[in-house]
């Protein structure tokens, strides 16, 4: 039953936060299992952090989401408010491209059938959710990226019987949804959501740490310098009304030891750097340990600064 499921992300995302969320608890307020609180999350993605906020700390007020992402958002907001109905087309889904068994042509020709559907954005919101769930699962790697026509431009994984329609998650994550504001937009129209007591967890697209490694174009605009700069701004602003934010970001300074992009903006606030797994590469070789950014405005935190 899915009362007694526990929600977990119902995709798989580059970047997502799983293996984190020791290091993330770490960084958490130490009054937050005492308090209610707010939980804001404005670039949701998918919804690792959040997931194991809703599971573990039942004193939390509310929370609310956010990404820029509108497909994203859909499908959220199509789980929290429809999830039966989801359900029944995913298992459409999957049980058409299991037939395809054996025949990869086919199996490829159906694939790139609907990812077609999906980039003509005709379907009705339902429909287009499955399509995201349907892609998302089969797709190389999980990738979601699109071109700037907002183009899904992932090719089929090898996947051989990947799971489509995981109903009783979907049950589970739609229940757990219900105390959940889900936003879509700008990360600072978030603020208006902001308690007295909230914590904020930002999980931006990630600086590239080279020309070759930006390949989590998840919206048709891109995140860059200007963008990164901006979000400390808001990160700042937050800090002057006193709200607690917690951002992880790519460390630069572990491929280019004199790269102190990230160090020099945030010098006021304390930077941790933390074990992290780059699991998606084209080259199998470059895949493997790296250090990724955990910072925090909170004082009482530890500043950590490992030497590189």
């Amino acid at each position: 039953m899915a009362e007694n499921r526990i929600a977990k992300p119902f995709l798989k995302w580059a970047g997502g936060k799983t293996q984190l969320i020791c290091d993330i608890e770490r960084t958490l307020p130490t009054n937050i299992t005492q308090t209610n609180f707010t939980y804001i999350e404005p670039f949701v993605g998918s919804g690792a952090v959040l997931f194991w906020i809703l599971n573990n700390f039942p004193k939390l007020e509310k929370a609310v989401i956010n990404d820029i992402n509108g497909d994203l958002i859909n499908t959220y907001k199509t789980i929290s408010s429809r999830p039966n109905d989801l359900i029944s087309v995913l298992q459409i889904l999957q049980d058409e491209y299991y037939r395809f068994e054996g025949n990869e042509d086919n199996k490829k020709c159906y694939y790139y059938q609907k990812r077609e559907l999906y980039n003509t954005r005709k379907e009705e919101q339902i429909v287009h959710a499955a399509l995201f769930i349907f892609l998302n699962r089969t797709c190389f790697n999980g990738l979601y990226r699109v071109n700037r026509k907002n183009e899904f431009n992932v090719p089929m994984g090898g996947y051989k019987k990947p799971t489509i329609c995981d109903k009783q998650n979907i049950l589970a994550v739609s229940k757990a949804l219900q105390k959940v504001e889900i936003l879509c937009g700008d990360f600072e129209q978030t603020l208006d959501f902001a308690e007295q007591n909230t914590l904020f967890y930002f999980d931006p697209p990630y600086k590239p740490l080279s020309d070759t490694s930006s390949f989590n174009s998840y919206a048709k605009d891109e995140f860059n310098d200007s963008e990164q700069i901006r979000l400390k701004h808001f990160c700042s602003k937050l800090d002057s009304l006193k709200h607690t934010w917690i951002l992880s970001n790519s460390d630069m300074k572990g491929k280019d030891k004199n790269d102190n992009f990230f160090d020099d903006l945030y010098s006021d606030f304390n930077i941790q750097r933390v074990d992290a797994r780059r699991i998606i590469n084209a080259n199998p070789e470059k895949r493997g340990k790296l250090t990724e950014l955990l910072i925090t405005n909170q004082v009482s935190s530890k500043k950590y600064v490992r030497t590189i």
